[in-house]
Formats: C-alpha cells, sequence, structure tokens
C-alpha cells in the first residue's frame, strides 16, 4: 500500500471562497425576520469560530430565548431563519458566479489521475455542497468522490472529528493513509483529532489564524504562475500543492508518529 491513498477536503472556504457569501446570506435573512443583526466581516471572523450556521444563530441570538415559550419554540425559529438564509445564499450563487479557489480544480484532477480516492468532509449540508459544485464541475463530479460526509449524515460539527471518522469509515483507510484539506481553526482541530495529516489554506477570514499541529499552511493551492505563499510548515520547495507534496506530508507525518525504543531507535511498521 502506498503511504499516500485518499485527499479529503473541507467545502465553505477551501474549495470556494463561499464565507463573504455565506455573511451576506445571513444578513439578508435577519432583515427578512425583521431584526437589526448586522455580522460585519470582524464579527464573522470571530463567529467562525462556531461550526454550522444554525449554531451561529443560536449563539449570537442566545438573547432572544426568554422571548419564547420553550427552547422548542426557540430552536424552531433558528431552524426557520437557518433555511431562509440557505435559500438566499442558494440564489446568491445562482445570480453571481462564486469560483472555485485557484488550485482547486486542478488538484482534483491530479487525484483522480493519480488513482488516489477523493473524499468530502464538511459541516455544511449537502444542498449548499451541491450547489456549489453545481456550478463548477463537470456533471458528473459525485462521481468522483469516494466518500462525502457532511452535517446531514454527521450531527457532530467539527471541532469534533466525527465527520472526518465517517468519511474514513467509508473509505475503510487509517487515517496515517489520508491528508485534510481545510480552512478554519475548527476544521484543522477535527483533521488532526482524526489522526490525519492536514494542510490548510487560509482566506480573509482565517489569515491571521494560528492552526495547531497543521503540517503546511499555504494562502491557497497555487496555480500556474500564481504560487502559494507558506504561512508555516515545510513545503519542501513545491510552489503548488500537488500529489508530490501531499506524499511528501503523509510520509513526514509518519515518520513523526514512528515509536521509538529507549535508544531512539525507530520501530518499523508495516
Amino acid at each position: 500500500m502506498r503511504q499516500l491513498e485518499a485527499i479529503i477536503f473541507d467545502v465553505d472556504g477551501t474549495l470556494a471562497d463561499t464565507e463573504e457569501v455565506h455573511r451576506q446570506a445571513f444578513n439578508q435573512a435577519f432583515k427578512e425576520f425583521e431584526l437589526d443583526w448586522n455580522w460585519t466581516p470582524t464579527l464573522y471572523e470571530e463567529l467562525l469560530s462556531i461550526s454550522g450556521g444554525r449554531e451561529r444563530i443560536t449563539y449570537y441570538g442566545a438573547d432572544l430565548l426568554d422571548e419564547f415559550r420553550s427552547r422548542e419554540k426557540f430552536e424552531h425559529y433558528v431552524l426557520e431563519m437557518h433555511q431562509v438564509k440557505s435559500r438566499i445564499y442558494a440564489e446568491m450563487l445562482d445570480d453571481g458566479e462564486v469560483p472555485l479557489r485557484p488550485g482547486v480544480e486542478r488538484l482534483l484532477n491530479e487525484i483522480r489521475d493519480s488513482g488516489l480516492s477523493l473524499a468530502i468532509a464538511t459541516s455544511s449540508t449537502f444542498t449548499n455542497l451541491k450547489t456549489l459544485l453545481d456550478r463548477n464541475l463537470p456533471q458528473d463530479w459525485m462521481s468522483w468522490f469516494s466518500a462525502i460526509a457532511t452535517c446531514d449524515t454527521v450531527s457532530k460539527k467539527k471541532p469534533s472529528p466525527a465527520v472526518y471518522n465517517s468519511a474514513l469509515g467509508i473509505l475503510k483507510l487509517d487515517p496515517a493513509h489520508a491528508v485534510a484539506v481545510e480552512d478554519t481553526i475548527n476544521g484543522c482541530v477535527a483533521a488532526t483529532s482524526a489522526g490525519l495529516t492536514t494542510i490548510i489554506t487560509t482566506h480573509f477570514f482565517t489569515r491571521h489564524h494560528h492552526f495547531p499541529n497543521a503540517s503546511l499552511v499555504v494562502d491557497s493551492l497555487g496555480e500556474g504562475d500564481q504560487p502559494f505563499k507558506v504561512i508555516s510548515g515545510d513545503a519542501d520547495e513545491h510552489e503548488l500543492v500537488d500529489v508530490a507534496l501531499l506524499e511528501h506530508l503523509v510520509e513526514q507525518q509518519n515518520e513523526l508518529d514512528i515509536p521509538e525504543t529507549e535508544d531512539g531507535v525507530r520501530i518499523a511498521i508495516a
């Protein structure tokens, strides 16, 4: 077995710069519900520490709970608001192009050509995922992925490793043979907690964050004459995230994970 067998991608912020579209959709939904809330870019960056749109609304709107006769009615209100937000988000994708981030389609095609498996692990809904990829990839894109785990199939959201464990279970793969591609601290914690070698591609909302235990942090996957900028980690002189770099990162991580004897001799693991 080769050391690298699969690459598991997050979606929002990783495959495409969707977070600003999500922010605007939230604000439009708040207006429809006659709320004076306004999630500025600075505030939204803070709220990204909470995985899931419903969870962000619940956290931010906690003061509204007293206006409802029960927690259940408040949660139903939040659910309705999030459904409106999801509708607005889909309409915004239809009305304006939200392209994949630089290097994403290139890397997806390279992975497919190499015979490695592709998977998705996201705290977003399958509907949002499908809306995005239907507009950016060929019609048969679902056949590209051997596993798709979303918040529709896994209830615990990142930073829980549950969605990554689910994807690995579908792939029937040990985490030592896979790489996760993420963009947020919660995503990083989820992936590394699942035992995955993790690469981070930052964007506007996460560019100042620190990503503990990530093997590599870059500002993009890199495309053509637009090489990525290394923020932390060793890119082994690569300028694009490609299969060769991912293989290097997995090998490097697995070497670190090999136990040693008291004499400092590494124990070979088949």
